[in-house]
């Protein structure tokens, strides 16, 4: 089983990459491969750049990777109640080449930041929105908090209730 995890954020110290890693990792038996949106920086998404230079090719890497995926896991960063600009750009590219973007792969879909909400809004958004985009989402996770409840040296979660309901939605999944 080939699992494709990333973090909707640019940042080289996502909170969001830290948790999609480590959540992907509890899958058992799983090869973990994860992404990182620096890898896929493109121009900002208008139609006049499309008609100038057509499917930008890493929109097609980045769909190439999802196409990979046995389960997708996304935890997105939330900016202003909302995707970060990075994670929508990438998004609005590979939405370009098909209407499908998460091709209907099993996601388990998260968010973390820094404060007490964990990224709701970004979260809920998603959650209505990805289905219409190939987004099969089979489980959602917010992790409140991000310093106080996540261990950075270790890279996992160090709120033993918080990792045994994400390890209790992993096992269902």
């Amino acid at each position: 089983m080939k699992i494709i995890a990333f973090g909707g954020s640019p940042s080289k110290n996502s909170i969001n990459k830290k948790l999609a890693t480590y959540a992907a990792n509890l899958f058992e038996n799983a090869e973990v491969e994860v992404l990182d949106l620096n890898d896929y920086q493109m121009p900002i998404f208008t139609v006049d750049i499309e008609k100038e230079i057509g499917q930008h090719e890493l929109a097609k890497a980045f769909l190439a990777k999802i196409a990979t995926a046995d389960i997708l896991v996304v935890s997105l960063a939330e900016n202003n109640g909302n995707y970060s600009a990075a994670f929508k750009n990438v998004f609005d590219w590979c939405s370009r080449i098909t209407g499908k973007v998460f091709q209907e792969k099993p996601m388990l879909l998260m968010a973390t930041s820094p404060g007490a909400r964990g990224g709701a809004s970004v979260l809920e958004i998603a959650k209505k929105a990805f289905p219409f985009y190939g987004g099969n989402v089979k489980a959602a996770f917010s992790l409140p908090s991000f310093d106080a409840n996540f261990d950075i040296v270790n890279g996992k979660i160090s709120n033993p209730e918080l990792d045994n309901q994400l390890k209790e939605i992993i096992k269902n999944f």
